[in-house]
């Protein structure tokens, strides 16, 4: 009984050492869309509080961004348990996935979750832009120019970023 099961666990070994850096890569992935996301609210949140009348755009800024992250980590985990070819993981994180509107619009016609975060990003790049983005991404652009009005969230994202950096998955 005790030899079937020891060879059982050793035929699983590959399968779980593939599974377990699939699911670091995975994570790590996914802190790193996390930090990201942060660093846009920051970035919004500040630029509202400088000018609360850019909060209706911020939210617009906000939702396409989070489309934009959402399927970037849902495709991440689809192409790592279907076709790592689609990743290049000896890059650094924020550039293990590229995606061209042609691979947003194959993917739109998954189910669920990918699917659905491709649905919208293709839908956001083809609708007409907030009225008032030209006047977001100018506010953006001056709260960069002071780095002391962001100093914080800057550094906790290249904080996060340094440790995202520093995981290696085996």
């Amino acid at each position: 009984m005790k030899f079937p099961a020891l060879v059982l666990s050793f035929a699983l070994l590959p399968t779980a050492a593939f599974a377990s850096e699939q699911t670091c890569e995975s994570n790590k992935y996914h802190q790193y869309i996390d930090a990201s996301l942060e660093w846009y609210q920051s970035l919004v949140q500040l630029t509202i509080q400088k000018d609360p009348d850019l909060q209706e755009v911020g939210d617009w800024f906000m939702e396409g961004r989070t489309h934009h992250f959402e399927l970037k980590r849902e495709a991440v985990d689809w192409y790592l348990a279907n076709d790592k070819s689609h990743l290049d993981l000896s890059q650094s994180v924020e550039s293990w996935l590229k995606l061209t509107q042609q691979d947003i619009k194959a993917l739109s016609a998954q189910q669920g979750n990918l699917g659905d975060y491709a649905k919208k990003v293709f839908e956001d790049r083809q609708s007409t832009p907030h009225p008032k983005n030209y006047e977001l991404r100018s506010a953006f652009a001056d709260l960069l120019t002071h780095p002391d009005e962001i100093d914080q969230p800057l550094k906790e994202y290249n904080r996060q970023m340094s440790a995202i950096a520093a995981t290696q998955c085996e």
